[in-house]
């Protein structure tokens, strides 16, 4: 069984669960894969208790191990800027909690060159924790918009989804992306997994799932998901 600490924010918990059902689609009930999904959305926020680590170092633990109690074979967190707790919650469970940035690296370096420049879309906290520059930094290039386009443009496009106005979050993105574009990313990662929902609420699963320019990690944790709970 699969364990998915959400909640962080929910509807990214709720897009994680939507793409492992597509991701199965087509096939017997009794052929889509058993998960738990813990909405834990009394977890603090993350950008603004950095500085508070063990708070919601706690809170993220005590959710690990309620799926852990659950008899969950894995652990994943839709929420990339809760990876900055992720090596301290693993010396603290059992079972694997996969990793989102690394499966990201991992899949960009089967796709892009080395020394590729690849931009990156996401919340202040995810750059300041740098959760993808650790990886990334050793083979790539990975750039962001400059402060007034990540205030007006993707911060605003994250708020906007999690109000859930899709339409509105896509517009406010636009710019940001461009941004990235102009300066010759060969990849783009969303980052921030409310920004997937802005990019492709309005595209067919298949057209998301085949972007060559956009990396979605949802989705790719997701896949490597669905690889791992058929290793039986």
């Amino acid at each position: 069984m699969i364990g998915i600490l959400g909640g962080m924010g929910t509807q990214a918990g709720l897009d994680f669960c939507n793409k492992l059902a597509k991701l199965n689609r087509g096939k017997l009930d009794q052929k889509y894969p058993m998960f738990v999904l813990y909405n834990k959305s009394n977890t603090p926020k993350r950008p603004e208790n950095l500085k508070k680590y063990y708070n919601v170092l706690k809170a993220l633990v005590d959710g690990c191990k309620m799926l852990e109690r659950n008899k969950c074979r894995f652990i994943v967190m839709p929420c990339n800027t809760a990876h900055y707790w992720h090596k301290d919650i693993q010396k603290k469970i059992k079972i694997p909690l996969l990793s989102m940035p690394k499966e990201v690296y991992q899949y960009s370096k089967k796709t892009c060159k080395k020394n590729s420049t690849i931009g990156i879309l996401c919340t202040e906290a995810t750059l300041k924790t740098k959760v993808y520059n650790n990886y990334f930094d050793k083979n790539f290039k990975l750039i962001s918009p400059e402060k007034k386009l990540q205030k007006n443009s993707v911060n605003k496009s994250i708020k906007l989804v999690k109000m859930g106005k899709i339409k509105e979050a896509e517009i406010a993105l636009r710019a940001a992306v461009k941004h990235l574009i102009k300066k010759k990313c060969k990849k783009i990662i969303l980052g921030c997994t409310e920004l997937p929902i802005a990019i492709f609420a309005y595209k067919s699963f298949i057209k998301a799932k085949q972007s060559k320019l956009f990396i979605d990690p949802n989705l790719l944790l997701a896949e490597v998901c669905m690889k791992k709970y058929r290793k039986k």
